[in-house]
């Protein structure tokens, strides 16, 4: 039997494609709140009290002034993995709800992250640049495969396994990880830090969560480690990298190069970073797919509908995500 959710008051604080909006507006009393950090000057809009349930992602998040504003809300549903920029603290005292969408946007942040790689390794963008302003006998310059090479990935989830998987089937690559938990089911060598992945690997991958923990642990000692030879992507958050580490490591030659789909302080980015060798570049779109948005779409809804019967959510914040 299907719990009838029309009545429900759904705040959604980041943008949508028709279809997403469609779908939960046909269940829901649905909202929108564009960005609820520029807002507060409207906390005391009566409709913040009506408010049950808050779809948001972890870049957009919800902060602890929000949470108190909506004094009925049960559950916040974060759009893809992460939830850095939810406050749950507040959540936590006042018994809401936290999930997150692990796994649904997962093919399409390991496509991104082969897209860099290969855009990096193979310097298509430049090459396009060379091609354009005419320079076509200078842009051919012999670059490295991905083929045969190392592929360390720093935290082996869904995103992880999913860059793992195309990088052993796809490319012959040995794959190495680091993570929280060992996983022995993934036939991937582990190697206990950071540092010692990044000394083996020829190319690695973040795909760690964003945790006070992990905050800029991809350092200058992990990007020395890495080497001239060695390239670094990130399809995680930007917060993982220090960024001026990285701009020197790249300026210096301490690696080869770089790709970043996410940066730290977006959609700013550090002069250092724009002006940087080799170093390729795309607007946090990993997990901005129509398939992805489509999945993780459909598994917010599950979790809203779970809730709203009185049945377990399929995916709550672990219990290690929330502050001790």
């Amino acid at each position: 039997m299907t719990t009838d959710t029309s009545d429900i008051d759904l705040m959604i604080v980041l943008g949508m494609d028709d279809y997403c909006r469609d779908h939960l507006s046909e269940h829901f009393r649905v909202h929108y709140w564009p960005d609820t950090t520029t807002h507060h000057d409207r906390l005391n809009d009566p409709l913040l009290k009506r408010i049950r349930a808050v779809q948001t992602n972890g870049s957009y998040g919800l902060k602890r002034p929000m949470i108190e504003a909506m004094t009925n809300l049960e559950i916040v549903c974060a759009v893809g993995a992460g939830f850095e920029g939810i406050d749950l603290a507040a959540a936590r005292e006042r018994g809401i709800i936290v999930t997150n969408s692990p796994g649904a946007n997962a093919d399409s942040v390991a496509d991104q992250a082969w897209a860099l790689i290969l855009g990096i390794l193979r310097r298509v963008p430049a090459c396009d640049a060379g091609i354009r302003a005419g320079r076509w006998k200078e842009s051919r310059v012999a670059m490295p495969i991905a083929t045969g090479k190392r592929l360390g990935i720093y935290g082996l989830g869904h995103v992880g396994k999913a860059v793992a998987r195309r990088g052993a089937a796809g490319f012959g690559m040995d794959v190495g990880y680091t993570a929280r938990t060992p996983k022995p089911e993934s036939g991937c060598i582990r190697f206990r830090s950071l540092v010692d992945l990044a000394d083996w690997a020829d190319i690695l991958v973040v795909c760690a969560p964003s945790t006070p923990e992990t905050y800029h642990s991809v350092n200058t000692a992990v990007l020395h480690r890495l080497g001239p030879q060695g390239y670094l992507v990130n399809i995680s958050r930007g917060a993982l990298v220090d960024s001026e580490a990285l701009a020197a490591a790249l300026f210096s030659g301490a690696i080869a190069g770089a790709g970043l789909d996410v940066i730290e302080g977006e959609p700013k980015v550090p002069q250092s970073l724009l002006d940087a060798p080799n170093l390729v570049l795309s607007p946090h779109i990993g997990g901005f797919s129509p398939e992805a948005i489509r999945n993780t779409i459909h598994l917010v809804r599950d979790n809203l509908d779970a809730h709203f019967a009185g049945r377990p959510v399929l995916t709550p914040l672990p219990e290690e995500a929330y502050p001790r």
